[in-house]
This record gives structure tokens, sequence and C-alpha cells, in this order.
């Protein structure tokens, strides 16, 4: 394993348990800078907790998460917002707010945590509409886009203060394949722009299109972690399990 600097964020002997039911029994895994890391694992692994772990919104029973070499965990509330700054949170729904239009949702982070104009913050907005293929949509309020749309908008609003790390929980969930194929498009060009990602998601196809390498969660622990090519040429039956969709099983 590579030492520890290498990486961008690293989760340590992770623990946690909901009352009698232990989720997570000592998930160790890294994030290397400029990489997206696709992370698999049946219903109830834990895959979000990890990831809401990150954000301190849960808080793991024992472990430690890296990030900049310190540990994030208990840090405390009032520590939280400027790392929930660098580490960006793209939700399942997109969580826009249902009042506000497009151009204000994705000012909302810029009005919050930047000093920057209001020209700036309109030029910045649609700058991130050109990203994600949504030009000309600034008026509009979340009710009047596609389930597709609030997605992509939501990652654009996710992204807006160019965070050091992205965490997508299920992107794809519930999409038709061609507002899959967009998501995945806005994704890629993230990725060519060197962002770094954990990628948590049920949909093997788009994982293996813009994953790095791929940590398969299991039995409370990371049952393998490897590049996609390894992945797909695994023998392991569990590993095969995933690849033929079987994952939920």
């Amino acid at each position: 394993m590579e030492p520890t600097t290498h990486y961008a964020l690293e989760i340590k002997n992770l623990k946690k348990s909901f009352g009698a039911k232990s989720v997570h029994r000592g998930v160790s895994f890294g994030v290397k800078t400029g990489e997206i890391l696709g992370l698999f694992g049946g219903s109830g692994t834990g895959k979000s907790v990890i990831l809401r772990s990150i954000i301190g919104l849960e808080t793991p029973d024992e472990g430690e998460i890296l990030f900049h070499g310190r540990n994030i965990v208990n840090i405390g509330e009032l520590e939280m917002p400027p790392i929930r700054k660098k580490i960006a949170y793209v939700f399942q729904n997109g969580a826009l707010f249902d009042s506000l239009s497009v151009e204000d949702n994705l000012a909302y982070p810029l009005r919050a945590h930047s000093s920057l104009s209001d020209e700036e913050i309109h030029n910045r907005v649609n700058q991130m509409l050109d990203l994600i293929d949504m030009p000309g949509t600034n008026n509009l309020l979340p009710a009047q886009l596609s389930g597709g749309m609030q997605k992509r908008a939501g990652l654009a609003r996710a992204i807006i203060l160019e965070p050091e790390i992205i965490l997508f929980d299920e992107p794809t969930a519930g999409l038709d394949p061609p507002n899959t194929q967009r998501l995945i498009s806005n994704i890629k060009k993230l990725k060519a722009r060197g962002s770094t990602g954990i990628f948590v998601t049920h949909d093997i196809p788009s994982a293996f299109e813009i994953a790095d390498r791929i940590a398969i969660l299991y039995n409370g622990k990371i049952h393998v972690i490897d590049t996609v090519d390894k992945i797909q040429k695994s023998k392991d039956p569990l590993v095969q399990s995933f690849i033929l969709g079987a994952g939920d099983a």
C-alpha cells in the first residue's frame, strides 16, 4: 500500500453500528489525488454511511478519516464548514432548494462562502451551466427541470466552490439511459480537469466508465480494491457477482 501522503483522503479502520446492526467492521481504503474511486456494495452495506461520515453527518464508533493527514472525525461542528467547502457531496436526488431558481441554487454557496460580486457570481453560474450542458436554464425552478437536469444542477452546485474532493452518492439512481449518459459525461469532464472523488453506485457500467479503481464493500470491510481492468478480469466469485449485476443479491 502506498504511503498515506499519496492519498487525498484515507479511511482507516472505520467501525460503525446502528443498534445491534454492525455496518462497518474495520473499513480501510485511500483515494489518490486525481482519481475517481468506484465504491460497490450491496444494499445496507453502508456505502452512503461512509460518505456521510466523511463530511460529519455520521460519526464512526471507531477509526480515522484523514484529510491532508488530519483526522477529521469528531473535530467539532464549528470546524466542519471549512472541510465541507473542500469536500463536496453530490446527493442522490440533487437536493435543490425548491423555491429558488437554478441560478439562485447554484449561486447560494458562492454568496455564503465567497466575496465575489453579483456579476462575478452570475458569470460563474453561467460557466457551470455550460459545463453541465444546461445553458439558459438560469430562471427555471427545480420543478420545471427533468429528473436528470435536477441531478446535473445539483452536481454543478456541489462543485461550484471548486472542492478538492467530490463524493457522489448514487448519482445515476432513477435515471433512464440517455440521462445517465449525460450525467456520466459531465462527471468525465470533471475527471479530465483532475477532480478527485468517490463514486458510490449500483450502476456498474457507469462506474467502469469513469472510475480508475474499484473497491467492493462486503461484510463490513473492503473485500477488494483494484484497477477497473483487474476487477473486470477477476475470477473472485464475489467480484464476478457484482460485474454480472448480482451484487445486491
